[in-house]
């Protein structure tokens, strides 16, 4: 496939209570390499006024689902090591690899209990499907149960640095805001599922973008390198949450892990600059987030050596 990119212009870079409970009997074993969990107070009360925590876990084509409510005297590694066990315990069960998840502050009790059950931790805010099921936990479940309680919403919120300086490994010579036909795009990432590049995807169904159309056309930013191929594989290093134009700093910001944040590009800040900044911005606020990063050799290449779908979301509200 030739890669012809769609773009305005190409800009070089100067930095280049346990009721555990699943959906459905056909969800309650896990099969995948990769879990999403969150592990939280929800805003529901026990008798007692005290806040009721719940423990979410699925893959990220939610074919698995688990879900169990705790008191909050049970919010330890010990007793999330123990649950976890329980699900892997079940005939079939298999082990995951990895497990994401993008509390911050629960780091702590998710990483040990991940740890200990021979699972790796990863903080990141690709946690797509857990978080679109806590959206939709909130209006159809919690919301329904007789313990719920405004005053027991938390809000969540990222606490997010200033961006910090690109490291060398991951600078490219070149950049450019492009877009594809959503199609397009799907077709191309065939290649990251195959693992014939690097890169990232994920479900649009259960990200909650099932209704985007197949020609409507995605944002997305592309670099070039002619080290393409080893950056590539020094992105696909990082948990890529998203990226953003910053109209004020001039600058690309790369997102990454929970709250990690990069300067990824720049340019001169002129009438034409500013405006295509912030129609790429408008663009991806049209696609709901949706947006996409791409690397390859150069402008004329038709090598594609990496391509990570990527949605610029907020947070659940609790």
């Amino acid at each position: 496939m030739s890669l012809v990119w769609p773009r305005v212009a190409v800009h070089s870079s100067d930095t280049a209570v346990h009721q555990p409970s699943t959906s459905a009997s056909s969800k309650a074993v896990p099969k995948s390499g990769v879990w999403e969990i969150d592990f939280c107070s929800r805003p529901l009360l026990d008798e007692r006024g005290k806040k009721i925590w719940e423990l979410l876990i699925c893959d990220p084509e939610r074919n698995f689902e688990y879900s169990e409510y705790f008191p909050n005297s049970k919010i330890n590694s010990a007793e999330l090591k123990r649950t976890i066990e329980r699900i892997l315990g079940q005939a079939g069960a298999e082990r995951p690899e990895k497990a994401r998840f993008f509390r911050s502050q629960m780091q702590t009790i998710i990483t040990k209990a991940l740890s200990d059950s021979g699972i790796k931790a990863v903080p990141s805010r690709r946690c797509f499907t857990v978080m679109s099921w806590l959206n939709e936990r909130l209006e159809t479940v919690y919301k329904a149960d007789p313990r719920y309680s405004d005053k027991a919403q938390s809000l969540f919120q990222l606490d997010l640095g200033p961006p910090e300086a690109l490291p060398d490994a991951l600078r490219g010579e070149q950049w450019a805001f492009v877009q594809l036909p959503l199609g397009t795009l799907q077709e191309m990432l065939k290649k990251v599922e195959a693992a014939e590049i690097f890169g990232g995807t994920f479900s649009l169904s259960t990200a909650g973008l099932e209704d985007l159309p197949a020609d409507i056309l995605i944002p997305g930013v592309v670099v070039f390198s002619r080290r393409a191929l080893p950056l590539a594989a020094w992105t696909n290093g990082l948990e890529i949450a998203a990226v953003k134009a910053d109209v004020q700093r001039s600058c690309l910001i790369l997102e990454t892990g929970v709250n990690q944040r990069w300067k990824y590009g720049s340019w001169r800040p002129n009438e034409d600059s500013i405006g295509e900044a912030e129609g790429w911005e408008i663009a991806k606020q049209g696609v709901k987030g949706l947006h996409f990063l791409a690397v390859q050799p150069d402008p004329d290449s038709e090598d594609l050596n990496g391509l990570w779908l990527l949605q610029d979301c907020a947070p659940p509200s609790i």
